[in-house]
This record gives structure tokens, sequence and C-alpha cells, in this order.
């Protein structure tokens, strides 16, 4: 397996160790050449924990970047080629991170880790 992309639940269930995480995710974690997480996620997992919706222990919405990179993963930043084809896509799906995570695992031609069965609708490459 080339590059991965996380989704969100698939990061937050990797670094807590969770056993909801797939055997297959998690091997296929483990062994890609590259795994990233986008900057949506930070930016999801952010807006998350200041509306309560969400509490992560280590706490990602303050030390995203340095936890991120003790795993060894890169962070993917959103360019306006990301931005043009998230908004773009066809459907009605209004959740702005999913779209986000779609349009850059499409344009990057990377596998999306992701148990939301919401990313067949979208034109990427899928494993749980």
């Amino acid at each position: 397996m080339a590059e991965l992309l996380l989704d969100t639940r698939a990061l937050l269930w990797w670094v807590s160790d969770h056993p909801r995480l797939s055997s297959t995710a998690r091997e296929a974690i483990d062994s890609a050449d590259q795994v990233w997480v986008s900057s949506a996620t930070a930016w999801e997992i952010a807006t998350k924990t200041r509306i309560g919706k969400l509490s992560t222990k280590p706490d990602l919405s303050k030390s995203f970047s340095e936890i991120v990179s003790a795993y060894g993963f890169r962070t993917l930043d959103i360019t306006c080629q990301h931005a043009q084809r998230a908004a773009g896509y066809p459907h009605d799906h209004k959740d702005p991170f999913d779209r986000m995570l779609a349009a850059q695992a499409h344009l990057e031609a990377m596998t999306l880790v992701t148990l939301d069965p919401v990313f067949d609708r979208f034109d990427v490459d899928t494993l749980w």
C-alpha cells in the first residue's frame, strides 16, 4: 500500500489504540509507505472539542502536529485545488470535513482509511 489518508475517526482510534480500528486498517497503516493526516482533521477535532462534541486523551486539539509527527505521519495542507474539488462535488453531502477528505484523497491519489460509508458516494479508494 503506497500512501494513506486517515479520516478523523481512524486517527482518533489509532492514537487511542481503540479496538474498533479494524485489523485491515491497522495493518495497512503499519505497512504504508506514507500516512497522511489532513489539516481538515485538525480543524474538525478543534471544532468538535470547542463545542463539546469531542474529548480526546491526549488533547489533540492542542498538540495535533506533535502527536501526528510522533507517529511518523505527515500533515496534508489544504490547497486551492482541494477546496475547489470539495466544493464541486455534485451531490448534496453537507459535511465540509468529509468533502475535503474526499477531495484530497482523490487529487493526491491516496487511499482513504475510513469506516464511513458516505465516502462510497465520492470518487475515492477506501479501506477499513
